[in-house]
């Protein structure tokens, strides 16, 4: 049965596409793609990064090696329209089951054959906990699909009879005086059954031919000296699921804990973990046939910047604005759904939702980093936004140039004074000064636990001091 939810399937191990030749190589390549568990999100990855693998490879067409017994009515949709946006032959190898959501997916395509013991149908809608749709809704979900179905095999009137009566118990299918469902059942048609011939002249009632093997669907359809190529399900698909269901939290999370890093000194947990959970979010969403390798490369390139910004030319801006763009729109860039040879669409859903998780996780951020300030001691906003265990140096009271006390001296007396770096200036850290701690940024480079310092200026953020010569 079809359900409306996702349900379980099975995980297959491994990570590498394998290719095999058939017989002897040949210029004609064709893409394997499995179809062995539930219909849910997993199945849609593999077949989106196999059918953009087949037009980059320029394949001469798809199989989708089918064993399932139905699953979710929305992916199914995402499914079909994804193999319309593939122009090669596609072709659909029922090994042993395509039940439900499967029946469905293989009446898009071109040719259907059949395992000598498969077997494809009972396709009606029910919902993924087993209990039955609505009448009503059930009667709007199936006008929907046949739709659909008749779109996209509108030269193939048979077959869309043959899935409403998969669909649709109510449905009478006849042909000519026959009856080959009567009204109250669901169909349900064995390999024989599905290659039986109607019509005059006949014509098969649903599949192509029958076949013991894949090797022998593509002998018959492409001929010999064909490259087959063997996409594999696996654990990352299944994990790719929750990556990308979880994107805006782990955006958040990411961005934080870099924004934290480049506000307080050496490189610890919070840059790792902020780099860590960005390249998760990049790993899901390749994994998810959405993005190649190009934005995580775009990211790495604004994050360099801003690097540069922060360490060599602190103050000027560009270099840092730049890479926050490029780092952003490498974000949106790989939640985008592009095709190899489909020109750049930017408008509608394609945009609006990796803009929105983008923002959501830019948002989450900022709220998250505002809450962590309202519970740090008093003395400035940002110059206490420090680490508990710097790197090199004693913790120790910290001074906040910004609100004195009576015998504290303002950020000014202290121009022109000399001390030592207290921890790792890269470019800010703390320097001490006649045994008092203050928060301080390097103006030029970056300067070692003990390096002899003179103050030159103050900022907002603390001192701003230079290596003594």
């Amino acid at each position: 049965m079809m359900s409306t939810t996702s349900l379980r399937g099975e995980d297959l191990a491994g990570e590498e596409i394998k290719s095999s030749q058939s017989t002897s190589s040949g210029p004609a390549k064709v893409v394997v793609i499995p179809i062995r568990a539930q219909i849910a999100k997993p199945e849609l990855y593999i077949i989106r990064r196999g059918l953009k693998e087949a037009i980059s490879g320029n394949a001469q067409g798809i199989i989708l090696d089918m064993k399932t017994p139905g699953g979710s009515a929305a992916v199914t949709l995402e499914i079909m329209e994804a193999l319309d946006r593939y122009s090669g032959r596609k072709l659909t190898f029922v090994n042993d089951e395509a039940g439900s959501a499967g029946a469905i997916i293989a009446s898009v395509t071109e040719e259907i054959y059949f395992y000598p013991t498969g077997v494809m149908g009972a396709a009606e809608l029910i919902f993924g906990s087993g209990q039955d749709v609505g009448e009503g809704l059930k009667r709007k979900m199936n006008s929907f699909l046949s739709a659909k179905i008749r779109a996209f095999s509108d030269d193939r009137p048979m077959r869309a009879d043959v899935i409403k009566a998969m669909m649709d118990p109510e449905f009478e299918f006849k042909i000519g005086d026959e009856v080959i469902k009567a009204k109250g059942e669901l169909l349900t048609l064995t390999a024989k059954e599905a290659v039986s011939t109607f019509g005059d002249p006949p014509v098969p009632l649903l599949a192509t031919g029958i076949a013991e093997s894949i090797d022998e669907v593509v002998k018959r359809e492409f001929g010999a000296g064909v490259e087959i190529v063997h996409f594999k399900v696996t654990w990352s698909e299944r994990l790719a699921q929750f990556i990308t269901a979880l994107t805006p939290i782990l955006l958040g999370i990411g961005i934080l804990g870099l924004f934290i890093e480049f506000k307080t000194p050496g490189f610890g947990v919070f840059g790792v973990t902020g780099i860590v959970l960005l390249g998760i979010v990049f790993f899901g969403h390749y994994v998810a046939g959405l993005s190649g390798h190009e934005p995580a490369m775009i990211f790495v390139l604004g994050l360099l910047l801003v690097a540069i910004e922060l360490f060599f030319f602190p103050g000027t801006m560009l270099m840092a604005l730049t890479g926050i763009a490029l780092m952003l729109g490498s974000l949106v860039w790989a939640m985008l759904d592009l095709w190899p040879g489909e020109p750049v669409s930017l408008e509608g859903d394609m945009l609006l939702r990796p803009l929105a998780n983008v923002l959501t996780g830019v948002v989450l951020a900022l709220v998250v980093f505002l809450a962590i300030l309202k519970f740090l001691p008093k003395g400035g906003l940002w110059g206490r936004m420090v680490l508990v265990n710097v790197v090199g140096g004693e913790p120790g009271p910290i001074r906040a140039i910004n609100s004195r006390g009576a015998n504290e001296p303002s950020g000014s007396d202290l121009i022109g004074q000399s001390g030592v770096a207290a921890t790792a200036l890269f470019p800010s850290g703390q320097i001490e000064i006649s045994g008092k701690r203050y928060e301080a940024k390097i103006a030029i480079g970056f300067a070692d636990v003990g390096t002899p310092i003179t103050v030159t200026g103050v900022s907002e953020f603390g001192l701003i001091v230079e290596v003594l010569s």
